[in-house]
C-alpha cells in the first residue's frame, strides 16, 4: 500500500457514500467500481476534495459538509415560471420530475417541475442537493502520483 497523501499532483482511488443529514442515501460507490479522480480536476466538489487532503490509502472518514460547502445555497432566482405552452401537450410534467432545457450555449441544463397549472409551469433550475448539508463517507483506497502509470489496486 502506498504511503502518499492525498493533495495536488494526486491521484486518487476511493468508495464514497453520499447522505442527507436524515440518514438516506443520495448516492454510493460500494456497490460498483470504486471512484478515480486527480485532485484539481474538477470532478470533486472543492469542499470535499479539500477536506480529504492528507488521508492516504486504507483511511476511513464520515466528512460532513454544509451547503454552503456542497452544492451551495438553494437560490430562489432559479425557480423560473414558464408558459405551459412552451412545453409539448404529451409532456408528462409532473412535480419532481427533471425536464433537459437548453441554455444559450446549446448546454443542457436540468430542471425539475415542482408545479403545473393549465397556464404556467414552475421549474427549479438548482441542483437538487442545492440548499442542503450532507455526509460524506469516504474509503481511500490508492493514492498515486497524478501522471504516474502505477495500477489502481481495488
Amino acid at each position: 500500500m502506498s504511503e502518499q497523501r492525498i493533495g495536488p499532483g494526486k491521484r486518487v482511488t476511493l468508495h464514497f457514500s453520499v447522505l442527507l443529514m436524515d440518514g438516506s442515501l443520495v448516492d454510493s460507490t460500494k456497490e460498483r467500481a470504486p471512484a478515480t479522480f486527480s485532485v484539481g480536476d474538477g470532478n470533486l466538489l472543492p469542499g470535499f476534495e479539500q477536506s480529504i487532503f492528507g488521508l492516504k490509502a486504507g483511511d476511513k472518514r464520515s466528512i460532513v459538509l454544509d451547503a454552503e460547502n456542497a452544492f451551495g445555497p438553494h437560490n430562489p432566482e432559479n425557480v423560473q415560471t414558464m408558459r405551459r405552452g412552451l412545453f409539448q401537450r404529451d409532456m408528462n410534467l409532473e412535480p419532481g420530475v427533471v425536464v433537459s432545457f437548453a441554455d444559450k450555449s446549446k448546454a443542457e441544463l436540468p430542471g425539475v417541475i415542482q408545479s403545473v397549472t393549465d397556464d404556467q409551469v414552475i421549474v427549479d433550475f438548482n441542483h437538487p442537493l442545492a440548499g442542503k448539508d450532507l455526509t460524506f463517507q469516504v474509503e481511500i483506497i490508492n493514492v498515486v502520483d497524478a501522471d504516474s502509470q502505477a495500477v489502481t489496486l481495488q
